[in-house]
């Protein structure tokens, strides 16, 4: 699948509940190339995401190397509905 159909998998599911791999529920909000998550509040580029999509066999631990918001990002890459 290519990244631009991951991200349109990520819009569409705006708003809905993700977990983090630790169990934290959060949703989120795309404005434009822009991940909004909603607590805590941190906003993450589409480019963060991308670098993410294309490193798939690094797990969150390691994702802060090369990411804002590994937590999330490694999330939703990771979720039923968009992977």
């Amino acid at each position: 699948m290519s990244f631009e159909e991951i991200w349109f998998k990520i819009e569409k599911y705006a708003g809905e509940t993700f977990r983090t791999k630790d169990g934290q529920e959060f949703t989120y909000t795309v404005q434009g190339d822009i991940f909004i998550s909603d607590e805590p509040e941190q906003t993450i580029s589409k480019n963060d995401f991308k670098k993410a999509y294309q490193s798939p066999d690094v797990d969150p631990g390691e994702m802060v190397k090369i990411v804002k918001g590994p937590a999330f990002v490694w999330s939703v890459l990771h979720d039923k509905r968009i992977a």
